[in-house]
């Protein structure tokens, strides 16, 4: 599945940018993580915790940044494992365009999901997932613009 967005967010661009790196400010943004270390250069280790209808599980995997182009434009990805669940994997191309109100961020986001979570339909993913991407970029715009976010747990 693909999914598109974007945010006009009330910061410069290179603001932005360093936040989209920033292990602390993804952590805020990502619903379900629990945990998330390391570097955009060496890559990021997350457990995220999710219920996807019926099935809750926990996912721990790797998420790397791919095609950087600061202060502009990169590829994030990242796959994690959740035991019986299945996995989950997937990414997201994002581009930064200097705008009036501050810094526009365009996305692409695709994933795949297999295993039992996969058994469940493609509706259900589906609207999982774009309300998994529209709650994370939602939750950056507020974490850059300075507002306090509580990141959430979509529930479908």
């Amino acid at each position: 599945m693909e999914l598109t967005g974007s945010r006009t967010i009330r910061a410069p661009r290179e603001t932005v940018w360093a936040r989209l790196n920033d292990a602390e400010t993804l952590k805020a943004c990502i619903p379900g993580c629990e945990e998330l270390t390391g570097s955009a250069e060496d890559g990021f280790e997350a457990v995220v915790k999710q219920k996807v209808g019926p099935v809750k599980a926990t996912f721990k995997g790797a998420v790397t940044v791919s095609n950087a182009h600061p202060p502009e434009s990169y590829r994030i990805t990242g796959e994690g494992k959740g035991g019986v669940a299945g996995f989950a994997k997937g990414g997201a191309d994002v581009k930064l365009t200097e705008v009036p109100e501050g810094t526009e961020l365009n996305y692409v986001v695709d994933a795949k999901v297999g295993g039992k979570i996969a058994q469940l339909g493609s509706r259900l993913i589906d609207s999982f997932a774009s309300k998994m991407a529209d709650t994370f970029f939602e939750n950056f715009k507020d974490q850059v613009e300075g507002e306090s976010v509580t990141p959430q747990d979509p529930v479908t």
